[in-house]
């Protein structure tokens, strides 16, 4: 009986760990901060390259970047939907 207990405690510390990560991986502050990451990176590379103008240039990049990132989970919740 106590192992059965120590199990169900395993598998709810196990529950929070999992929510927790949940939690962290759709929080608007990660994505803020993957996309200005994302900004900056294109910045260097673009004054790397010396193209025209790499401020405004990066932007388009990193906003498609995030749509494309925000756009799996409804992707997700149709392949569910479609292949139960």
């Amino acid at each position: 009986m106590q192992n059965i207990n120590k199990e169900i405690d395993e598998l709810k510390e196990r529950n929070k760990r999992v929510e927790i990560d949940k939690a962290r991986e759709t929080s608007i502050t990660r994505k803020i901060i993957i996309m200005i990451l994302t900004y900056a990176i294109i910045v260097v590379f673009l004054y790397t390259v010396k193209l025209a103008r790499p401020l405004i240039n990066a932007i388009i990049p990193t906003l498609w970047f995030m749509v494309s990132t925000l756009s799996l989970p409804l992707f997700k919740k149709l392949r569910i939907k479609y292949y139960k």
